[in-house]
Protein backbone atom coordinates (compact mmCIF):
# COMPACT_ATOMS: atom_id res chain seq x y z
CA UNK A 1 0.00 0.00 0.00
CA UNK A 2 2.86 2.36 0.83
CA UNK A 3 4.54 1.62 -2.48
CA UNK A 4 1.36 2.43 -4.35
CA UNK A 5 0.99 5.71 -2.47
CA UNK A 6 4.58 6.65 -3.30
CA UNK A 7 4.03 5.96 -6.97
CA UNK A 8 0.88 8.06 -6.97
CA UNK A 9 2.66 10.93 -5.21
CA UNK A 10 5.59 10.84 -7.66
CA UNK A 11 3.51 10.52 -10.84
CA UNK A 12 2.46 13.46 -12.98
CA UNK A 13 -1.03 12.40 -13.97
CA UNK A 14 -1.66 15.79 -15.52
CA UNK A 15 0.29 14.61 -18.56
CA UNK A 16 -2.84 12.71 -19.58
CA UNK A 17 -4.45 16.09 -20.31
CA UNK A 18 -1.63 17.09 -22.64
CA UNK A 19 -1.76 16.08 -26.32
CA UNK A 20 1.29 13.84 -26.04
CA UNK A 21 -0.03 11.76 -23.16
CA UNK A 22 -3.66 11.83 -24.28
CA UNK A 23 -2.81 10.48 -27.74
CA UNK A 24 -0.66 7.75 -26.20
CA UNK A 25 -3.64 6.57 -24.14
CA UNK A 26 -5.84 6.57 -27.24
CA UNK A 27 -3.20 4.59 -29.14
CA UNK A 28 -3.13 2.06 -26.31
CA UNK A 29 -6.91 1.59 -26.41
CA UNK A 30 -7.19 1.50 -30.20
CA UNK A 31 -4.41 -1.09 -30.42
CA UNK A 32 -6.42 -3.36 -28.09
CA UNK A 33 -9.49 -3.01 -30.30
CA UNK A 34 -7.44 -3.70 -33.43
CA UNK A 35 -5.87 -7.00 -32.40
CA UNK A 36 -8.90 -8.15 -30.43
CA UNK A 37 -11.34 -7.77 -33.33
CA UNK A 38 -8.99 -9.52 -35.73
CA UNK A 39 -7.19 -12.10 -33.59
CA UNK A 40 -10.33 -13.28 -31.85
CA UNK A 41 -12.43 -13.80 -34.95
CA UNK A 42 -14.19 -17.07 -35.70
CA UNK A 43 -16.68 -17.37 -38.56
CA UNK A 44 -18.99 -20.02 -39.89
CA UNK A 45 -20.59 -20.62 -43.23
CA UNK A 46 -23.39 -23.12 -43.77
CA UNK A 47 -24.40 -24.54 -47.14
CA UNK A 48 -27.02 -27.02 -48.25
CA UNK A 49 -26.67 -29.61 -51.01
CA UNK A 50 -30.02 -31.07 -52.04
CA UNK A 51 -29.72 -34.00 -54.43
CA UNK A 52 -32.35 -35.29 -56.80
CA UNK A 53 -32.55 -38.27 -54.53
CA UNK A 54 -33.55 -36.64 -51.26
CA UNK A 55 -32.07 -39.44 -49.19
CA UNK A 56 -28.59 -38.48 -50.32
CA UNK A 57 -29.02 -34.77 -49.52
CA UNK A 58 -27.29 -32.91 -46.69
CA UNK A 59 -29.25 -29.79 -45.82
CA UNK A 60 -26.75 -28.27 -43.35
CA UNK A 61 -23.01 -28.42 -43.93
CA UNK A 62 -21.06 -26.18 -41.49
CA UNK A 63 -17.80 -24.64 -42.66
CA UNK A 64 -15.83 -23.03 -39.82
CA UNK A 65 -12.76 -20.86 -40.21
CA UNK A 66 -10.90 -18.51 -37.89
CA UNK A 67 -7.78 -16.45 -37.39
CA UNK A 68 -5.10 -16.72 -38.85
CA UNK A 69 -7.17 -17.65 -41.93
CA UNK A 70 -5.21 -20.57 -43.35
CA UNK A 71 -8.18 -21.47 -45.48
CA UNK A 72 -6.35 -24.11 -47.47
CA UNK A 73 -6.45 -26.23 -44.31
CA UNK A 74 -10.24 -25.89 -43.90
CA UNK A 75 -12.35 -28.63 -45.49
CA UNK A 76 -15.91 -29.92 -45.46
CA UNK A 77 -17.66 -33.03 -46.78
CA UNK A 78 -20.48 -32.81 -49.32
CA UNK A 79 -22.55 -35.51 -50.97
CA UNK A 80 -21.78 -36.57 -54.50
CA UNK A 81 -25.43 -37.50 -55.02
CA UNK A 82 -24.18 -40.88 -56.19
CA UNK A 83 -24.85 -43.84 -53.92
CA UNK A 84 -24.36 -41.87 -50.67
CA UNK A 85 -20.73 -41.19 -51.41
CA UNK A 86 -18.98 -38.16 -49.87
CA UNK A 87 -16.58 -35.67 -51.38
CA UNK A 88 -14.08 -33.66 -49.35
CA UNK A 89 -13.66 -30.08 -50.50
CA UNK A 90 -10.96 -27.66 -49.29
CA UNK A 91 -11.15 -23.90 -49.22
CA UNK A 92 -8.60 -21.98 -51.24
CA UNK A 93 -5.98 -19.54 -50.08
CA UNK A 94 -3.63 -18.80 -47.18
CA UNK A 95 -4.09 -15.29 -45.76
CA UNK A 96 -2.25 -15.81 -42.48
CA UNK A 97 0.68 -13.54 -43.38
CA UNK A 98 -1.32 -10.32 -43.64
CA UNK A 99 -3.51 -11.18 -40.64
CA UNK A 100 -0.61 -12.13 -38.38
CA UNK A 101 1.40 -9.11 -39.47
CA UNK A 102 -1.52 -6.84 -38.57
CA UNK A 103 -2.00 -8.44 -35.16
CA UNK A 104 1.74 -8.37 -34.42
CA UNK A 105 1.96 -4.64 -35.11
CA UNK A 106 -1.12 -4.07 -32.94
CA UNK A 107 0.37 -6.02 -30.01
CA UNK A 108 3.73 -4.24 -30.15
CA UNK A 109 1.99 -0.86 -30.49
CA UNK A 110 -0.08 -1.72 -27.43
CA UNK A 111 3.02 -2.59 -25.40
CA UNK A 112 4.95 0.49 -26.47
CA UNK A 113 2.03 2.84 -25.82
CA UNK A 114 1.66 1.39 -22.35
CA UNK A 115 5.39 1.75 -21.67
CA UNK A 116 5.49 5.31 -23.00
CA UNK A 117 2.51 6.32 -20.88
CA UNK A 118 4.19 4.96 -17.74
CA UNK A 119 7.38 6.87 -18.59
CA UNK A 120 5.44 10.09 -19.17
CA UNK A 121 3.69 9.83 -15.81
CA UNK A 122 6.34 8.45 -13.45
CA UNK A 123 9.67 9.24 -15.15
CA UNK A 124 9.01 12.60 -16.76
CA UNK A 125 12.20 14.16 -15.40
CA UNK A 126 14.42 11.37 -16.69
CA UNK A 127 12.59 11.43 -20.00
CA UNK A 128 13.43 15.12 -20.49
CA UNK A 129 16.83 14.96 -18.83
CA UNK A 130 18.59 14.78 -22.17
CA UNK A 131 17.59 14.54 -25.79
CA UNK A 132 17.95 10.75 -26.01
CA UNK A 133 14.53 9.89 -24.60
CA UNK A 134 12.49 12.18 -26.87
CA UNK A 135 14.65 11.25 -29.86
CA UNK A 136 14.02 7.51 -29.39
CA UNK A 137 10.35 8.21 -28.83
CA UNK A 138 10.20 10.23 -32.05
CA UNK A 139 11.88 7.53 -34.15
CA UNK A 140 9.66 4.77 -32.76
CA UNK A 141 6.55 6.86 -33.40
CA UNK A 142 7.52 7.42 -37.03
CA UNK A 143 8.24 3.70 -37.50
CA UNK A 144 4.93 2.63 -35.97
CA UNK A 145 3.05 5.15 -38.11
CA UNK A 146 4.52 3.62 -41.23
CA UNK A 147 3.95 0.06 -40.01
CA UNK A 148 0.31 0.78 -39.18
CA UNK A 149 -0.25 2.07 -42.70
CA UNK A 150 1.42 -0.96 -44.30
CA UNK A 151 -0.21 -3.57 -42.06
CA UNK A 152 -3.68 -2.04 -42.31
CA UNK A 153 -3.47 -1.86 -46.10
CA UNK A 154 -2.22 -5.45 -46.31
CA UNK A 155 -4.91 -6.71 -43.97
CA UNK A 156 -7.64 -4.84 -45.87
CA UNK A 157 -6.53 -6.62 -49.04
CA UNK A 158 -6.31 -9.94 -47.17
CA UNK A 159 -9.80 -9.54 -45.75
CA UNK A 160 -11.14 -8.87 -49.23
CA UNK A 161 -9.55 -12.11 -50.43
CA UNK A 162 -10.98 -14.04 -47.45
CA UNK A 163 -14.45 -12.83 -48.34
CA UNK A 164 -14.00 -13.99 -51.92
CA UNK A 165 -12.63 -17.39 -50.85
CA UNK A 166 -15.61 -18.02 -48.55
CA UNK A 167 -18.23 -16.80 -50.96
CA UNK A 168 -20.88 -19.54 -51.46
CA UNK A 169 -20.78 -19.20 -55.23
CA UNK A 170 -17.02 -19.75 -55.14
CA UNK A 171 -17.50 -22.85 -53.01
CA UNK A 172 -20.21 -24.33 -55.20
CA UNK A 173 -17.96 -24.06 -58.24
CA UNK A 174 -15.65 -26.59 -56.58
CA UNK A 175 -18.42 -29.06 -55.65
CA UNK A 176 -19.14 -31.69 -58.31
CA UNK A 177 -22.73 -32.27 -57.18
CA UNK A 178 -23.56 -28.57 -57.60
CA UNK A 179 -22.63 -28.74 -61.27
CA UNK A 180 -25.51 -31.11 -61.95
CA UNK A 181 -28.65 -29.13 -62.84
CA UNK A 182 -30.98 -31.54 -61.03
CA UNK A 183 -29.23 -30.87 -57.71
CA UNK A 184 -29.76 -27.71 -55.69
CA UNK A 185 -26.99 -25.95 -53.73
CA UNK A 186 -27.79 -22.93 -51.56
CA UNK A 187 -26.17 -20.97 -48.73
CA UNK A 188 -27.99 -21.40 -45.45
CA UNK A 189 -25.86 -19.06 -43.38
CA UNK A 190 -23.26 -16.49 -44.35
CA UNK A 191 -20.30 -15.35 -42.20
CA UNK A 192 -20.58 -12.19 -40.11
CA UNK A 193 -17.88 -9.77 -41.20
CA UNK A 194 -18.58 -6.86 -38.86
CA UNK A 195 -15.74 -7.74 -36.47
CA UNK A 196 -13.14 -7.99 -39.22
CA UNK A 197 -14.39 -4.82 -40.90
CA UNK A 198 -14.02 -3.06 -37.55
CA UNK A 199 -10.44 -4.30 -37.25
CA UNK A 200 -9.54 -2.66 -40.56
CA UNK A 201 -11.15 0.60 -39.43
CA UNK A 202 -9.21 0.55 -36.16
CA UNK A 203 -6.04 -0.16 -38.12
CA UNK A 204 -6.33 3.03 -40.15
CA UNK A 205 -7.44 4.98 -37.08
CA UNK A 206 -4.26 3.85 -35.35
CA UNK A 207 -2.28 5.10 -38.31
CA UNK A 208 -3.96 8.51 -38.04
CA UNK A 209 -3.28 8.67 -34.29
CA UNK A 210 0.38 7.72 -34.58
CA UNK A 211 0.97 10.01 -37.55
CA UNK A 212 -0.69 12.91 -35.73
CA UNK A 213 1.39 12.25 -32.62
CA UNK A 214 4.63 12.67 -34.58
CA UNK A 215 4.38 16.46 -34.26
CA UNK A 216 3.90 16.45 -30.49
CA UNK A 217 6.80 14.04 -29.98
CA UNK A 218 8.94 16.12 -32.33
CA UNK A 219 8.35 19.17 -30.12
CA UNK A 220 9.99 17.32 -27.22
CA UNK A 221 13.23 16.77 -29.14
CA UNK A 222 16.13 19.17 -29.40
CA UNK A 223 15.41 19.65 -33.08
CA UNK A 224 12.47 21.88 -32.25
CA UNK A 225 13.40 25.11 -30.47
CA UNK A 226 11.55 28.42 -30.31
CA UNK A 227 14.55 30.41 -28.97
CA UNK A 228 16.80 32.45 -31.35
CA UNK A 229 19.69 30.53 -32.80
CA UNK A 230 22.23 33.29 -32.04
CA UNK A 231 20.86 35.23 -29.05
CA UNK A 232 24.11 37.13 -28.30
CA UNK A 233 24.50 38.75 -31.71
CA UNK A 234 22.18 41.66 -30.89
CA UNK A 235 23.84 42.42 -27.58
CA UNK A 236 27.26 42.33 -29.20
CA UNK A 237 26.27 44.81 -31.89
CA UNK A 238 24.93 47.44 -29.48
CA UNK A 239 28.26 48.46 -27.85
CA UNK A 240 29.97 48.76 -31.22
CA UNK A 241 27.26 51.05 -32.54
CA UNK A 242 27.40 53.09 -29.37
CA UNK A 243 31.16 53.48 -29.59
CA UNK A 244 30.92 54.44 -33.22
CA UNK A 245 28.34 57.07 -32.34
CA UNK A 246 30.54 58.43 -29.54
CA UNK A 247 33.51 58.49 -31.89
CA UNK A 248 31.51 60.39 -34.47
CA UNK A 249 30.39 62.90 -31.89
CA UNK A 250 33.97 63.38 -30.71
CA UNK A 251 35.19 63.85 -34.23
CA UNK A 252 32.46 66.37 -34.89
CA UNK A 253 33.40 68.39 -31.83
CA UNK A 254 37.06 68.34 -32.79
CA UNK A 255 36.19 69.43 -36.30
CA UNK A 256 34.03 72.26 -34.96
CA UNK A 257 36.85 73.37 -32.74
CA UNK A 258 39.28 73.40 -35.63
CA UNK A 259 36.96 75.41 -37.80
CA UNK A 260 36.24 78.09 -35.23
CA UNK A 261 39.94 78.61 -34.43
CA UNK A 262 39.13 79.90 -30.91
CA UNK A 263 42.38 78.92 -29.29
CA UNK A 264 43.06 80.97 -26.14
CA UNK A 265 46.66 80.93 -24.95
CA UNK A 266 45.89 83.01 -21.83
CA UNK A 267 43.64 80.49 -20.11
CA UNK A 268 40.09 79.38 -19.93
CA UNK A 269 38.69 82.81 -19.06
CA UNK A 270 39.15 84.31 -22.53
CA UNK A 271 39.84 87.80 -21.07
CA UNK A 272 42.64 90.38 -21.49
CA UNK A 273 43.68 93.68 -19.87
CA UNK A 274 43.13 97.03 -21.58
CA UNK A 275 44.06 100.49 -20.42
CA UNK A 276 41.47 103.07 -21.21
CA UNK A 277 41.99 106.74 -21.72
CA UNK A 278 41.67 107.45 -18.03
CA UNK A 279 44.52 105.15 -17.24
CA UNK A 280 42.13 102.74 -15.57
CA UNK A 281 42.31 99.03 -15.95
CA UNK A 282 39.49 97.75 -18.09
CA UNK A 283 38.59 94.09 -18.59
CA UNK A 284 37.18 93.13 -21.86
CA UNK A 285 36.63 89.92 -23.79
CA UNK A 286 39.28 88.61 -26.06
CA UNK A 287 38.89 89.73 -29.65
CA UNK A 288 41.12 88.05 -32.17
CA UNK A 289 40.94 91.05 -34.57
CA UNK A 290 43.45 93.36 -32.77
CA UNK A 291 46.32 93.42 -30.33
CA UNK A 292 46.31 94.83 -26.82
CA UNK A 293 46.50 98.69 -26.80
CA UNK A 294 48.05 100.98 -24.27
CA UNK A 295 47.10 104.69 -24.36
CA UNK A 296 49.03 107.44 -22.47
CA UNK A 297 47.50 110.78 -22.02
CA UNK A 298 49.86 113.58 -21.73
Amino acid sequence: MDTANQLVSVGRFGVAKEPLGFLRILEWLFAIFAFATCGGYSGQLQVSVECANRSESILRIPIEFAYPFRLHQVYFDVPTCRNSARERVFLAGDYSSSAEFFVTIAVFAFLYSLLATVVYIFFQNKYRENNRGPLIDFIVTVVFSFMWLVSSSAWAKGLSDVKVATDPEELFSAVAACKIPSNKCVAVRSPVWSSLNTSVVFGFLNFILWAGNIWFVFKETGWHSTSPRYPSSTSEKQPSSYNQQSYNQGGYEQESLGQSGSFNPQGAYGQQSNYGQGGGYVQSGYTPSGPTSFTNQM
